[in-house]
């Protein structure tokens, strides 16, 4: 049975193909520097396309899009068989992009572009590859028409099917599928989008129905088969021999009934039938029937490519979890393919692990368990695309139900460690202290189901650590610790000072330490006692130290109250044990009271003390000394001191230092005293520095100087300023409170005395030594000539716009202070307009919101006396200026046009920099600037468009900018066409009189058959018609039908009868005259068989001519739009070249005013 094909209408001969439409609608930058070349690639080897974009002109990175035909984008098919490169050179500015198909299959082969674009720029080239190598046949494609052109490899996507590794040799798919297995005939209708598997099975059985034999009653039969897009019309016709016969369709052996959805049409011998949005039900065959004679055909309804709307998603999960990939698909009942990795899933899997569901347009596939071999990529293709979505499956983590405790155990006890873990099949390690313990006679590991148990008899010391359980294959582990419990005990050592049993002898003043050794697990607490007094202090004269397995107990300088019974006391939680002790004190039998506390007086490095004695029989004294804080002390004095006063020396200014005193007789030394108050050594600071004389007036003098070089530990309260007559030796303080300041005016001096200064630094120490001036200061004001002191910038033409704030600081100097005044132009500044403001030093000048009558020369005068000092600024306020004046079209010339025009009225207060010109096509109405900064009152504009009439306008500049409102040319310049002069239109009189332009014709009819006799006419204005019968007016006889179609006359004679025959004639009238013509219309009998079918044959003629006068006018009409259409399109394309081209010297002038700009910028600055 031949292969299905789709009716449609032959494609014109010269209409542009949509390549060069899309071609014509982006013009091409230029911006490729190498373009991908036609390339002639062999079956299975390697090629790659190379194309090189310059980026130096554009301002933003261009993007590159590789396509195949029209319109599918590579970019989405990267992988294996398709790769793309990018590099970017910073020297040279270019990018190459590089693009590779490896192992080249025929099905590679067609049209190909590349596209990069970057802003508003754009450029494109197109490339072919042809496949060479072995030879394979073409697979039909039911999905695509005959004349689906470039994009029908587009479709083609058995390439993605990586399951399927056979090549189909056989290019008819109906061929295909009656040699191939009844178990091949699912995945064949798949590849080739057969959707109806049922109408496939009955289509391949009628296909060995013997076709019936060709009879007379059809001149032109139906095609075998049809095929159609799902939702579009398809119309069946058929020719016939009889005009006047009638036929019947019918749609798999019924009848089928006119309605909106089939239409049948009757036109001559032409009989169609048209269906409608066509449905999967159409699918089907279909039959006309003349008589006993009949024409078959199918009709194939295909869908359009299934598609993948909702793509698969990756999952993450763990041995054992159920995981449901999930798709959704345009088309309902669609069929898909599932494959994991290169194997394809299939319903039949014996492992039954794979479940498929199908709902709607959702589709499924489901593993219940996951295992480890599942991990990998899932595929799932369509006949119109493919996804992909990636599984990972990792083992189950290990829940612990129970971890191991820390035990606490004595001596000879059982120790038993337990964890339970969430799988019985788990083994694990025990390890103790980082070494895995092994089984013996006195520790036992055992396993029982979800349980683990590490068991230890007759515990040791040296069982005590850290216990670890280790699963195998898991990365976590369970700790505890098993702590051993051994009784505290004491190790008192009897040797040395003892005595006797737990008896210990100490002379007084000397230093008693127990050292005593202690044992226990864990470490056991220490207690001291007294009698009933616990001793606790770990600092002082009695106190208790503590290191490990040693505690000590420690009497400096024992005294007879130190005498008594001591205990000391060990527990930890296995028991408790204790030891008693007598310490006896002998030697010294009294002492004598030590001294009261002592009183001092401090000098810079000294210190002097005295005390009162209370007993007179003290030997002498000893004395010490220590930092405030610290816990050494310092002898003063090794030989007995027996005098009550003691100055100490050597000690350090700013430091806080205590003293004690002890009495010393025959017996030995006794207690020290209480320590004394904390004092601190200082000293005064060194002089001031630098005293000067900073001014001087007729009755005060004003003195400035440094701190002193040296301060010290007693800080710097202030200054003292005294000051004398030269001569005298009184010196007359000048403050009466301390100066903190290093600055001074001494007032009420004087006036011409000569006086001396000298300045005292004071602190808690006292004075420092004086700084006196090296010389006498006469008291009398000096005279300084005024000085303005102009800033350099002030200096030229100061020139603002207007608005802008105007703050100007003018320094000056003179003594006394100088008067100071502003003039403007000669004349007194108006304060209301301009802001003054004078000090000491300075004159400013301050306008808020600068005008243009602000400018002028402005004068500062300083006077002391009659003394005078001036300076002049210029200042100036411009504004943007005016518009130019009288701005016209002086002459045009081939494609230019000269342009005059006068400067502005207002220059906006300064010079005028030059003028910017732009032009304007009147149809557009869009702006384009020609030349900027133009200094002359004249340019010539180039490079006009041929046809166009053109419109100027002027802007002048100055500093501030461009004038606000342009100048438009008073006329325009048009740009003839050359080489065609048209002559005016002159408008056509159409008026004329009725004229006949086709006679009516004498006819001979048969009775019975409805004729016709017609003719034609002209005349403006439209002429009344006047049909006649034997020169009778026929009226509204229902027998005749009039009609009037642009000048054709017709009369319809219905069904005539032989006294229907006559003269008949036709009239025109209108107001410019009359025309007439005749006919004569004979009426016969009923014609015989013969005579019928040379009636039919001439009718038949006639139509075909008819026919083909009809083509040649579709023919005229279609090449006269096809000219229209190309003139258009020249028409637009050089519009765009010239926008193109404004818009790149509209750039070039963009920089060129950047650069001017930043030019001027740095002239400013400069």
């Amino acid at each position: 049975m031949p292969e299905p094909t789709e009716q449609a209408p032959p494609p014109e001969a010269d209409a542009p193909t949509e390549a060069e439409q899309e071609s014509e609608k982006t013009e091409l930058t230029g911006l490729f520097l190498e373009k991908p070349e036609n390339t002639v690639a062999i079956a299975g080897k390697d090629v790659v396309f190379v194309a090189k974009v310059d980026s130096s002109t554009l301002v933003r990175k261009p993007t590159m899009k590789w396509l195949k035909g029209k319109w599918l984008d590579l970019g989405s098919k990267a992988g294996k068989h398709l790769q793309f490169k990018e590099t970017y050179d910073r020297n040279t500015k270019v990018y190459t992009y590089e693009m590779k198909l490896v192992k080249v299959v025929p099905g590679d082969a067609g049209g190909y572009r590349c596209e990069v674009t970057a802003k508003e720029k754009c450029d494109s080239c197109t490339f072919e590859i042809s496949v060479e190598g072995e030879q394979r046949h073409t697979e039909t494609d039911l999905r695509a028409g005959e004349d689906a052109g470039e994009d029908e490899g587009d479709l083609d996507f058995s390439a993605l099917l990586k399951a399927t590794k056979k090549s189909i040799e056989e290019s008819d798919v109906w061929e295909l599928l009656k040699s191939a297995h009844p178990s091949e005939y699912e995945k064949i209708a798949f590849k080739y989008g057969i959707t109806d598997l049922r109408g496939m099975l009955k289509r391949l059985k009628k296909m060995k129905t013997v076709e019936p034999k060709v009879s007379d009653a059809f001149l032109r039969r139906l095609e075998s088969a049809y095929s159609v897009q799902k939702g579009k019309k398809i119309v069946l016709s058929v020719e016939v021999v009889d005009p006047n016969v009638e036929v019947k369709w019918l749609k798999n052996g019924q009848e089928i009934k006119p309605s909106a959805k089939y239409i049948m049409e009757s036109n001559g011998n032409i009989r169609t039938l048209t269906i409608n949005k066509c449905t999967l039900a159409d699918d089907a065959a279909y039959e006309c029937v003349i008589g006993n004679d009949k024409c078959f055909t199918e009709v194939f309804v295909k869908e359009p490519p299934v598609t993948i709307t909702k793509l698969l998603d990756d999952y993450h999960v763990v041995v054992g979890e159920k995981v449901e990939f999930e798709i959704e698909v345009s088309e309902e009942g669609a069929h898909v393919i599932w494959c994991f990795e290169d194997q394809e899933l299939s319903r039949e899997d014996k492992t039954g692990r794979y479940r498929f569901r199908k709902d709607g347009k959702r589709h499924s596939l489901i593993i219940q368990e996951a295992m480890l071999e599942d991990t990998g990529m899932f595929y799932v293709y369509t006949n119109g695309g493919h996804s992909k979505g990636e599984l990972i499956v990792e083992e189950k983590e290990l829940e612990i139900l129970q971890s191991i405790a820390d035990l606490t155990v004595k001596s000879a006890e059982q120790a038993m460690f337990k964890c339970e873990v969430s799988d019985e099949k788990v083994m694990g390690k025990w390890f103790k202290d980082g070494k895995e313990v092994q089984p013996s006679d006195r520790i036992k590991i055992t396993h029982i189901g979800r349980m683990h148990r590490l068991t230890i008899d007759d515990v040791k010391p040296e069982d005590a650590g850290d216990y670890t359980f280790v699963p195998d294959g898991y990365a976590l582990s369970l700790s505890a610790k098993l702590n051993f419990l051994e009784p505290p005990k004491i190790h008192l050592d009897v040797s040395g000072n003892m005595v006797s049993q737990n008896t210990i002898i100490v002379v007084a003043g000397n230093k008693l330490r127990l050292d005593v050794e202690i044992t226990g697990e864990p470490a056991p607490t220490v207690t001291w006692t007294k009698g009933d007094k616990v001793v606790a202090e770990t600092e002082g004269r009695v106190r208790v130290e503590s290191r490990t397995g040693l505690s000590s107990f420690v009497i400096e300088g024992a005294e007879r109250e130190d005498e008594g019974n001591y205990s000391i006391t060990v527990t930890n939680p296995a028991g408790e044990d204790k030891a008693n002790l007598f310490i006896k004190i002998v030697g010294v039998t009294s002492y004598y009271p030590p001294p009261p506390n002592t009183a001092h007086t401090d000098t810079c490095n000294s210190a002097n003390w005295d005390w009162r004695l209370l007993l007179p029989c003290y030997a002498g004294y000893l004395m010490e000394r220590k930092k405030k804080g610290s816990s050494r002390w310092t002898k003063l004095n090794f030989d007995v001191f027996e005098g009550t006063t003691y100055e100490a020396k050597r000690m350090i200014e700013g430091i806080l230092y205590e003293m004690r005193v002890f009495a010393v007789n025959g017996i030995g030394v006794s207690v020290p005293s209480l320590n004394s108050k904390p004092f601190m050594p200082i000293a005064p600071t060194s002089e001031p520095t630098k005293l000067t004389v900073e001014d001087v007036t007729d009755t005060t003098c004003s003195l400035k100087w440094l701190a002193p070089e040296k301060i010290g530990a007693g800080g710097l309260d202030g200054y003292v300023i005294e000051f004398c007559k030269e001569g005298d030796t009184e010196w007359q303080v000048a403050n009466t409170d301390l100066v903190e300041r290093q600055s001074y005016t001494v007032r009420n001096l004087p006036t011409g005395e000569k006086m001396n200064f000298r300045v005292v630094a004071v602190n808690i120490a006292g004075r420092s030594p004086p700084a006196v001036l090296s010389q006498p200061v006469t008291v009398r004001e000096i005279m300084e000539h005024p000085k303005i002191r102009l800033p350099r910038h002030l200096r030229t033409k100061y020139i603002r716009r207007v608005g802008e704030t105007i703050n100007l600081v003018i320094p000056f100097q003179g003594k006394p202070r100088p008067v100071a005044h502003w003039l403007k132009d000669g004349e007194p500044v108006d304060p209301k307009k301009v802001g003054i403001r004078n000090s000491n030093v300075d004159s400013v000048l301050f306008i808020r919101s600068a005008e243009r009558d602000h400018s002028g020369k402005y004068t500062l005068v300083l006077k002391i006396e009659n003394m005078e000092d001036q300076a002049t600024l210029d200042i100036r306020i411009i504004d943007k200026p005016g518009p130019p004046l009288a701005v016209k079209v002086t002459d045009v010339w081939g494609f230019n046009a000269a342009l005059e025009w006068k400067p502005p009225k207002d220059d906006g207060n300064c010079e005028i920099s030059g003028y910017t010109i732009q032009k304007a096509d009147m149809k557009t109405k869009e702006w384009f600037t020609v030349y900027e900064h133009n200094r002359r009152t004249n340019c010539t504009v180039s490079d006009l468009v041929m046809g166009n009439e053109y419109m100027f306008r002027v802007f002048s500049e100055n500093l501030c900018g461009l004038s606000e409102d342009p100048s438009l040319s008073k006329n325009t310049a048009t740009i003839s066409k050359t080489g065609q002069c048209r002559a005016p239109f002159k408008e056509k009189d159409v008026n004329a009189a009725p004229k006949f332009t086709t006679p009516l014709v004498d006819r001979s009819v048969v009775a019975g058959y409805s004729t016709a006799i017609s003719c034609s006419v002209r005349g403006f204005p439209k002429p009344k018609i006047i049909w006649m019968k034997n020169r009778m007016i026929i009226g509204e006889d229902p027998k005749y039908l009039m009609m009037n179609h642009q000048g054709v006359l017709t009369l319809n004679i219905r069904k005539p009868s032989t006294f229907d025959g006559g003269k008949y004639g036709c009239m025109a009238v209108n107001d410019l005259g009359q025309d007439e013509v005749e006919c004569t219309l004979v009426v016969r009998g009923t014609l015989t068989m013969r005579e019928r079918e040379r009636e039919r044959e001439k009718s038949e003629r006639e139509r075909e001519r008819e026919r083909q006068r009809e083509r040649e006018r579709e023919r005229e009409k279609s090449e006269r739009e096809r000219e229209r259409q190309r003139e258009k399109r020249e028409r637009e394309r050089v519009s765009e070249r010239e926008r193109e081209r404004e818009r790149v010297r509209e750039s070039e002038r963009e920089r060129e005013r950047e650069s001017e700009r930043r030019e001027r910028v740095r002239e400013e600055r400069e």
